[in-house]
């Protein structure tokens, strides 16, 4: 989206809230451009239907959908009701959330088998070709138990890969297996799988143990996927849990300077809001995209 564009919708938000949609808005999830996406994590207090049409109605055109609440909204109907929907928006689900423990071994890791095969098949049913698979181990590990961890994300991606899905490999700020870029990197490659990409959360990679540096290991359209929100001043990163995020601009995180490197290392794509905060999860999800927009933008354009 260009400058121009954006100043343009910020000048006339009664237009948008009549339903006007940004062509702009929708021209960018269609060229290749950094584009905004609201993470449907964003707007958790409401369901699929409702956090789907404000995000229209703001001029959002791309979306990270929850499967669980996509499957809610679908309920002993058809699963392309819900395709239908986001067609009617005008919406697109460029990533959909997520499945836990498919990188550890243990216990944990069959149920998470058996859930991925119904949310790919949900996945390819509604149009969207990526899945984020967050690290979320708490055990203690082993150099020995990444041969295994390898093996496990290989297997995850071969269940995806008839349903034209992409598993997308998030490293998590607390995980004892995959806990910052380096080694997300280091397991994908590994893998080398096809249906198996790196993606990227700011919150996780600033707060976490990597460090700017580390982007600079990405190979050329390497990334995959990134979620896009702010770390806080305070409290201590010490402390910090998942609703401690911060819309863009509001935190301390170099953002400026980690898209930059993205944008020289060839990333485009969805710049996406998760937020776990719960008063942002209160906000109807018009405004919550509007604020969104308001600050994701002026930073990636």
């Amino acid at each position: 989206m260009k400058r121009r564009d954006f100043v343009a919708l910020a000048a006339v938000p009664a237009l948008a809230q009549a339903g006007f949609a940004s062509r702009a808005a929708a021209q960018a999830a269609g060229s290749g451009d950094w584009f905004v996406c609201m993470h449907e994590a964003t707007s958790a207090e409401h369901d699929f239907r409702t956090a789907m049409e404000g995000y229209a109605r703001a001029g959002i055109r791309a979306v990270e959908v929850d499967l669980v609440k996509v499957r809610e909204f679908v309920g002993a109907g058809s699963q392309q009701s819900a395709r239908r929907l986001l067609e009617e928006l005008d919406l697109k689900p460029v990533s959909s959330s997520n499945q836990l423990f498919l990188d550890e071994p243990g216990p944990r890791r069959m149920q998470a088998v058996e859930d991925l095969k119904w949310k790919v098949e949900l996945d390819a049913a509604i149009g969207c070709d990526r899945l984020v698979i967050p690290s979320a181990a708490s055990e203690r590990h082993t150099e020995d138990d990444y041969a295994e961890v390898v093996d496990n994300l290989r297997e995850a991606a071969e269940i995806a890969r008839p349903h034209g899905v992409t598993l997308m490999v998030e490293h998590t700020r607390a995980s004892t297996l995959i806990g910052n870029l380096r080694t997300a990197l280091k397991v994908v490659r590994a893998a080398d799988h096809p249906n198996l990409r790196v993606m990227l959360d700011t919150f996780h990679f600033w707060s976490g143990t990597s460090k700017l540096e580390d982007l600079e290991l990405l190979r050329q359209g390497e990334l995959h996927h990134l979620h896009f929100e702010d770390v806080p001043a305070e409290p201590p990163v010490e402390v910090f849990e998942q609703r401690h995020r911060v819309f863009p601009g509001e935190g301390i995180a170099p953002l400026r300077s980690i898209v930059e490197v993205l944008k020289r290392k060839g990333y485009t794509g969805p710049a996406s809001l998760e937020m776990f905060d719960p008063a942002v999860r209160a906000l109807s999800p018009y405004d919550a995209a509007l604020k969104a927009r308001a600050t994701i933008e002026p930073l990636i354009t």
